[in-house]
């Protein structure tokens, strides 16, 4: 495939024509009891938001503490990761729960990491729905509906981390919510804007230079190729890399010194979408 690094792109940037800010988070404090995912202390030095496991796919209590003080030390945007109550499956599978009883375990979560943040004397930014949630809610108006309303019962001025062109984003911005548009850069995208499933081949994009190169695309052009060769329009505010992908600490630093090298300013979720 044709590089997209062109003069063309670059010169988009130097010209002042795009807007040159975005935040790349990642999913933190993803361990449970004595077991660890991830290289949080290392991942920190690249993100500039962490979406903090809240205790119901991983996480727990000394966690969240410990990874609300990490992103503090780095400067790093702080925010709620709930999911659906499954801890075996890592929240990677759909949990069939009703939408007023969803509500409640997306209140619970933000609510507890909230009181972990509010503790710290730091300011939580945003909530970003995990794993099958989060696809659940892309597709799924009561779902979507539902975590919006979880999280805005904590606080209304919670940003809510969304995928881009998803009903997801639409009902969020119907209820009002401040919306962040993610994009990701070690994952593979079907031809309707979707994430194709983990289970099928070449879902995960694990070479730290082809994510770079997807993540200036989709910051430069707003588009990102398909696994079926088109080209899917999308919004980036926020880039996501994975904590377990493999490599994930070389893939987060290749997309932040792609992304700065060509102009582009790494800066929270809250900075994002405030223009500061």
């Amino acid at each position: 495939m044709k590089s997209v690094l062109t003069s063309q792109t670059t010169n988009i940037v130097s010209k002042g024509c795009l807007d040159v800010r975005v935040a790349i988070n990642a999913d933190l404090g993803e361990g449970y009891g004595r077991w660890d995912l991830g290289a949080d202390d290392e991942l920190m030095q690249y993100i500039s938001a962490a979406n903090i496991a809240c205790g119901m796919h991983a996480g727990d209590p000394p966690r969240m503490a410990k990874t609300v003080a990490l992103a503090q030390r780095f400067g790093v945007g702080i925010g709620a990761h709930p999911s659906y109550p499954d801890l075996q499956g890592f929240g990677r599978r759909f949990v069939a729960i009703e939408p007023g009883d969803l509500r409640d375990f997306v209140t619970y979560q933000v609510g507890a990491l909230m009181t972990f943040v509010k503790a710290a004397g730091a300011v939580m930014e945003h909530v970003k729905p995990h794993g099958a949630l989060f696809n659940r809610a892309a597709e799924d108006e009561a779902t979507a509906r539902a975590v919006v309303e979880g999280v805005r019962r904590v606080d209304p001025d919670l940003i809510l981390v969304v995928l881009a062109g998803s009903v997801f984003e639409e009902v969020a911005l119907s209820m009002g919510a401040p919306v962040a548009r993610e994009v990701f850069a070690d994952r593979a995208y079907d031809r309707h804007g979707r994430l194709v499933p983990r289970s099928q081949p070449g879902s995960v994009i694990t070479d730290p230079t082809e994510a770079a190169r997807r993540a200036w695309l989709m910051v430069s052009e707003g588009r990102v190729q398909a696994v079926t060769g088109e080209w899917v329009n999308v919004q980036a505010d926020t880039i996501c890399v994975h904590s377990d992908t493999p490599g994930a600490v070389h893939i987060a630093r290749a997309v932040r010194e792609t992304l700065e090298r060509r102009g582009v300013a790494v800066v929270t979720t809250r900075a994002k979408l405030n223009g500061s």
